[in-house]
């Protein structure tokens, strides 16, 4: 049986990328990465990789709508079916959603609906709350709004300092990712 093909958006280091790549057994194939940063260290990890990278200014185009079609357009020419964000920092559009209608994952440092929107981490840390955590969920027309798919719990310890979270959180989000990826393909593999 051949496997889903998937592209990852990034804007980042891409330590989830690398965790979805460092995967034995993903139930999909990555066969693209978008970048919307054209420093981004992510775009080094797909080299190393050998994943094909297409990286966009969106100030080059004329709108959100502009890009994204060129985006969407990129994306059926390599037959990607899926598309997970990982540490995109960009809202995705109508244009996008439409073409890939409850097949855009994200995965987010926290328990949403807690936290949105950039800086979760910190949010989180400078809230005082005891726990945070990681969920993966679709993208809808929100920021951080679309149904969750899955959520783990990180307690945040007295002798914590933002990094020391953010590193506990970043290893949740490795583990978690992948196996929502994978049951995700299996489940939709079964229709």
């Amino acid at each position: 049986m051949t496997k889903a093909k998937a592209a990852v958006f990034a804007s980042g280091t891409g330590s989830n990328f690398q965790a979805l790549m460092d995967t034995e057994h993903l139930a999909c194939e990555i066969v693209l990465l978008v970048c919307d940063q054209s420093d981004a260290s992510v775009i080094e990890k797909a080299a190393k990789s050998k994943i094909p990278t297409f990286i966009f200014n969106a100030k080059a185009y004329p709108s959100k709508e502009a890009y994204e079609k060129q985006l969407v357009q990129k994306l059926q020419e390599v037959n990607v079916s899926w598309v997970f964000l990982a540490g995109y920092m960009r809202i995705v559009g109508p244009t996008l959603l439409q073409a890939f209608e409850r097949k855009i994952v994200n995965i987010h440092p926290s328990l949403l609906p807690a936290f949105p929107g950039k800086d979760a981490i910190g949010q989180a840390f400078q809230s005082g709350v005891e726990t945070t955590g990681v969920t993966v969920h679709f993208i809808d027309e929100g920021i951080d709004t679309g149904p969750i798919i899955a959520q783990e719990s990180v307690a945040i310890l007295s002798g914590d300092t933002e990094a020391t979270l953010k590193q506990r959180i970043q290893q949740v989000e490795h583990a978690l990712y992948p196996r929502v990826v994978n049951q995700l393909l299996q489940s939709s593999s079964n229709f």
